[in-house]
């Protein structure tokens, strides 16, 4: 990398540790950047998973108030999204490159719909809770361990809005305030993303300047987002998060 590549390449972990732990979508601001400064889309997928890390940790001790009280909790959907990281890890191994390359402009696809409805479906379910006077089973009972776990294997894969798709998950299945769920989330995506990369610290190809930049952003910009993430408009990240992402797809595309 140039030295303007590799400044891309470090403000483009800040973002993203930022974005992730505010919102979550972070890959989608990080893994356009590594592909246009040259690396291959299982490298740079391997690279990112690496490389941000670092801006979970962060961004969950940033949140570490709202984690009071939620030991139980993180644990037990921990322990699912360890096992979905790995087997999604195992997946974007086993499949061709060709493959992932095919695969991934759909991924992110899926990713944007889920940033956009996101908030749709979690009103809904409210208001449906309100009409009907249900409470949300404690932890989300055996369909959010099993949801979060499906889902983990796409953020052990890719990982691009795991963090959308976790807060929608918990939104849906828990009675628990949007900051609180946001700090699992996080700790989710870091369980994820450290069990992954440890499996590809093993048996994949990585780039470790990208690495090291974007552990160096990540850890930065997690702590901005926690400091941010009370005050900053989620439909504002939202709208950013979709720009970047239909980039990202149409790059791909036309790769």
């Amino acid at each position: 990398m140039n030295p303007w590549e590799m400044l891309a390449v470090l403000g483009a972990g800040v973002g993203a540790g930022a974005i992730n732990t505010v919102v979550g979508s972070g890959t989608l601001i990080t893994f356009p950047v590594l592909l246009a400064v040259g690396l291959p889309p299982v490298t740079a997928t391997v690279s990112n998973a690496l490389g941000l890390i670092p801006g979970s940790i962060s961004g969950a001790i940033g949140y570490r108030r709202e984690l009071r009280g939620r030991r139980g909790r993180v644990v037990k959907l921990g322990a699912g999204a360890a096992l979905g990281g790995l087997a999604g890890a195992t997946l974007l191994l086993v499949l061709p490159a060709a493959a992932f390359e095919t695969i991934v402009p759909v991924l992110v696809g899926l990713a944007l719909v889920l940033v956009v409805l996101q908030p749709r479906i979690s009103e809904r379910v409210r208001r449906r809770r309100e009409r009907t006077g249900s409470v949300a089973p404690p932890d989300g009972g055996p369909l959010l361990f099993t949801g979060l776990m499906l889902a983990s294997v796409y953020g052990g894969y890719f990982a691009a809005a795991q963090g959308i798709v976790y807060l929608a998950l918990m939104g849906m299945l828990l009675d628990d305030g949007m900051q609180r769920l946001n700090a699992v989330k996080n700790v989710l995506v870091a369980v994820v993303n450290t069990v992954a990369a440890g499996f590809f610290l093993a048996v994949a190809d990585f780039d470790w300047t990208a690495v090291s930049l974007l552990a160096a952003g990540s850890a930065v910009g997690g702590q901005i987002g926690a400091r941010a993430g009370r005050r900053v408009s989620p439909a504002v990240l939202r709208a950013l998060v979709v720009a970047v992402g239909t980039v990202a797809i149409v790059q791909l595309l036309l790769r």
